[in-house]
């Protein structure tokens, strides 16, 4: 077992590293954000702060607060925070309709409720159904005089971290959407978080002078795991509020020059003409995941910055993030082109199976088969959920992932299809389930099927093949515009195929996967 080597040892909790580089390096800058910055010292005593805030509020170990924004330091501070005093922090997907802020909020059991003041409104509309918040703050983007939370800061006394706060104490909790139509909330722990720190971290390590461009929503694993690898590091970190094109020229100009993002954001910088490529060249890593990325869109990337080195990741939420990387080598390695289309290989502690899903043993090599991962880095489970959490981890610690690959001969995983019904749209996760319960509400609608289609920007997106009821009438505008009103708008199908009857096995389910064919036909699909 490793650890990064800036760091005298493993740390017990989160917030440890912050700690240690304001001892070390107190005046050394520790982020940037808008117009904002602070050093070590001063970042470490805003999560002291904010520690002591929470306590005062009634937190302790075992609670739950939770934060609604876009990407702001404010919520990584209260995960720190609430880490560092056993509580655990639940991040909750901004772009989230009322309903299912509602749900997530209620879910967690959140005491706590951290919340931009862009979405006040969301929470002004339900918040007679948060029946556990006891407090509402808000959070300007720019620290502004109203800023209820600059405030609640300044008048919170500094609180050491707990001797009794133990590394298995869960720390945060991501929303991950749900194959029953509901997202499930999944539990990490500071062990899990800190083993995932070390084990992803070849490839992402960081020199002296470096920054790192901390765009991806902290609300998914990939912002809120990236972000720790600069904070473990001792080295600055650019947020952006948005991943906009703005909002990175801006990050590169003042210094980033390492990030991790979505294909769809690599495809829009090649769209914006040379300025936006000269820019971007300035960057050491572009490390990539979370959704399909197209082969000829990363070689266009390739050819576009012959400096920068492209690293691509593949993992879930319930191992923290990376399980398998495709390192910067294996992008260039000529005798071996066809790896470009593989998510490389397992990173250190992780053990791999690929199993049969019908017989449970493991397949020929080469062969396809349900990946199974054992690691460290995996959730404690499901809250709330302990019969979900028995469905994917098995007895003797393997977490099966509900996706289908093989291996080759050189240990590099190609991920192929899901047993999950889901869709990676720009990264984010979509379960078809979700989408049709809400469809199946509309009073037109007989039957549906929700599937991903190939989209060249955000490598798929939601389509729904709908049959109505005799005699009942209604247009696809229609129907996506129903699913607004109830659904984040990522969510909503970008386009609705009315048919008089779905196809169906002989046992009467819908044939799911006749539906995706006729759509992937011809195509080449990555679907890490």
């Amino acid at each position: 077992m490793t650890f990064l080597t800036r760091l005298p040892s493993e740390p017990r909790t989160l917030d440890e590293p912050l700690a240690h580089w304001a001892a070390v390096d107190p005046d050394g800058e520790a982020v940037l954000y808008g117009q904002r910055r602070w050093t070590w010292s001063e970042w470490n005593d805003r999560v002291r702060r904010a520690a002591g805030g929470l306590r005062a509020l009634g937190v302790g170990r075992g609670d739950v607060v939770a934060f609604l924004d876009k990407n702001h330091p404010a919520c990584v501070e209260i995960t720190l925070a609430a880490g560092s005093i056993g509580a655990a922090h639940a991040i909750v997907n901004w772009r989230s309709a009322g309903d299912e802020v509602d749900y997530a909020v209620n879910d967690c059991g959140a005491k706590v409720l951290f919340v931009g003041v862009e979405l006040l409104p969301t929470i002004d509309a339900i918040r007679d159904k948060l029946t556990t918040v006891e407090k509402i703050i808000t959070v300007t983007p720019d620290g502004a005089e109203v800023d209820e939370y600059e405030a609640w800061l300044a008048g919170s006394t500094a609180l050491d971290r707990p001797e009794e706060t133990s590394a298995d104490d869960v720390c945060l909790v991501m929303y991950s959407s749900g194959t029953t139509g509901r997202p499930k909330g999944v539990m990490l722990t500071h062990r899990s978080m800190i083993r995932h720190t070390d084990n992803a971290h070849e490839g992402w390590g960081f020199d002296e002078g470096d920054k790192s461009l901390v765009a991806m929503p902290l609300f998914h694993v990939g912002g809120s795991s990236y972000i720790l690898f600069s904070i473990f590091d001792g080295i600055p970190s650019v947020m952006t509020r948005d991943p906009d094109g703005a909002s990175l020229a801006w990050a590169i100009m003042n210094g980033a020059n390492r990030t991790f993002l979505v294909p769809a954001v690599l495809a829009q910088v090649l769209q914006s003409g040379p300025d936006a490529i000269k820019l971007f060249g300035a960057l050491k890593t572009y490390t990539y995941g979370a959704a399909p990325m197209p082969t000829p869109l990363l070689r266009a990337a390739m050819e576009a910055w012959p400096n920068t080195q492209f690293m691509q990741v593949y993992g879930l939420t319930e191992v923290c993030g990376v399980i398998t990387h495709l390192l910067p080598e294996a992008h260039t390695d000529a005798e071996h082109p066809e790896r470009l289309l593989s998510a490389g290989t397992v990173i250190p502690e992780a053990e791999m199976r690929v199993v049969d899903v019908a017989t449970g043993k493991d397949v020929e090599p080469g062969q396809p088969g349900e990946l199974w991962f054992r690691t460290p880095q995996l959730m404690k489970g499901y809250l709330g959920k302990p019969e979900e959490t028995a469905k994917v981890i098995t007895e003797d610690g393997w977490f099966r992932t509900g996706d289908i690959g093989r291996v080759d001969e050189g240990g590099y995983v190609y991920v192929e299809d899901r047993l999950k019904d889901m869709i990676i749209s720009g990264g984010e996760n979509i379960y078809s389930p979700e989408v049709e319960r809400v469809l199946a509400e509309h009073p037109a609608v007989l039957e549906v099927a929700v599937i991903g289609v190939p989209d060249d920007r955000w490598g798929e997106v939601v389509k729904a093949i709908v049959g109505l009821k005799p005699e009942a009438t209604a247009t696809g505008e229609e129907l996506v515009a129903f699913c607004e009103e109830r659904l984040a708008k990522f969510k909503c199908p970008r386009s609705i195929e009315i048919v008089d009857a779905l196809p169906r096995n002989p046992t009467g389910k819908i044939l799911k996967k006749d539906l995706r064919a006729k759509e992937w036909q011809g195509r080449e699909r990555t679907l890490v």
